[in-house]
Formats: C-alpha cells, structure tokens, sequence
C-alpha cells in the first residue's frame, strides 16, 4: 500500500514532520510517499492562504499519479483543498482534521481542538460544527504562527502547553486535539504529560487511510465528488483542465 504525504504549503521542514509522523505509524508494508508544493504559501493562517494553496496541492497529487498511490493524506490541519482533491482523484482523500475529530469522538464525550492563531480558530470551528462534532467539541487558538512551530526558541511550546492546560481545566475537556500539522510530532510527549488523550491528525489520518484501502473502499464519484467535467480553463490555470478518462 502507498500513501502519499502532501504538504499544500511549501515548507518542506514541515513535509518532512508529518512523514515522519506517518512512518512511524504506517502498518508493515505500508510506503509512506512526501510531498512538498512547490507554489503557494510558506504556511497556511486562514481563507487567503489556503485559496492559494490550493494550485499546488492538486499540481501534486496529479504529477504522483504516473508513479501511483492508493491513497493521499493532505497535511494541513484547515483541510486545504479537500473537497477539490476529492473530485479530482480517485483514490481516498483524508483530511487531518475531519480524522482528527473523528478518531477524538471515538475516545471521549467532550474534547478540545487546540490551534495555532484566532484566523485558523475560527476556519476550524467551522470545520468541526460541519462534521457533526460541534456539541462535543471546543477549539482554542494558542496565539502561536505556525512557522514559530519550527523554532525550538520561540516560546511555541509553552503557549501550547498553556492551552492545553486552560482546556483540560475549563472545557472539560476528556482529549486534546493538536490543530496544526507542525505539532505532529508533540502529541506522545504530551499525552505522556496530561494523562488525556492527544490525537495527532496525521497519525490519525494514515491509519483511516490504511482502514479504507484494505476495505476496497473509495470517494463516491456520484454527485459531490464526481469527476471534474472536461472544460478549458484560461490563464494561470490552464494546466489544470481536468484529463478526459477514457472508457
């Protein structure tokens, strides 16, 4: 089984986190594929960011599929362009969100989602109400860019780790969810610490996928996910016309 890592932003210290996450979590036989984009944002706060992201993100997943793979994870924790790679590939398409809160709700009643800035806070909250999980769930924003996320000196830890401690003692909270794919590799040491809990949507997201490939299972191309429609596309993007399928 091949999965395929895109990170839609163009940081590849960031790729490289969430491979890392994914390796270590992939079943035996499992090849975990990376991807970096290589247009866009260095990192991905809000609407704007992830609306320029987006080119890149299926620039990827399209030039992979000479080389093939059986499903892709994208590693953005605002679900950048999932509606879209879910038209245009297919193979299953998870979102590091959407499994995030998924897998929490397996796990406990109430849980908070723990982000990066208020922007991405807000683009999440929305996200959670739209998979069923707002009653459940809170999300908080740590005040922290992402790219501080990379930076051992910042102070980013310490300003996640005081969120998380807000959550745990005024939301009620029974589980953390780490809302940014740059905290990937903090959710062991920190569920170590808190005794709660701590969901990694990258982990997460692998394992779904894995779930999925080994049930034969796939996006439903009727309706909402149906192919992209052959059409000229002018300008920048017309790169991106969709390919007739043939057959």
């Amino acid at each position: 089984m091949r999965i395929l890592i895109v990170n839609p932003n163009s940081t590849v210290s960031m790729t490289e986190k969430a491979a890392a996450a994914a390796r270590a979590v992939a079943a035996y036989g499992t090849e975990i594929i990376a991807a970096t984009s290589s247009m866009g944002p260095v990192s991905i706060e809000g609407h704007y960011d992830g609306a320029l992201a987006i080119p890149g993100l299926l620039s990827e997943l399209r030039a992979r599929q000479v080389a093939g793979y059986d499903a892709a994870v994208i590693a953005c924790f605002d679900d950048t362009g999932l509606e879209a790679a879910r038209s245009f590939a297919d193979v299953p398409i998870l979102g590091l969100c959407e499994s995030a809160v998924v897998t929490a709700g397996f796990l406990a009643q109430r849980f908070t989602v723990v982000t990066t800035l208020e922007r991405s806070r807000v683009l999440i909250d929305n996200l959670v109400r739209r998979y069923g999980m707002g009653d459940r769930a809170k999300v908080r924003a740590s005040d922290i860019p992402v790219l501080e996320l990379e930076d051992a000196a910042s102070g980013a830890i310490g300003k996640l780790r005081a969120e998380i401690e807000r959550a745990l003692a005024e939301d009620g909270a029974e589980a953390i969810v780490l809302g940014c794919a740059g905290m990937t590799d903090l959710a062991r040491e920190l569920q170590d610490i808190y005794g709660v809990p701590v969901v990694d949507g990258v982990a997460a997201a692998v394992k779904q996928a894995e779930a999925l490939v080994s049930l034969g299972l796939s996006t439903s191309k009727r309706g909402s996910y149906a192919s992209p429609l052959p059409k000229p596309l002018m300008g920048a993007m017309s790169g991106f016309s969709p390919i007739p399928k043939i057959g």
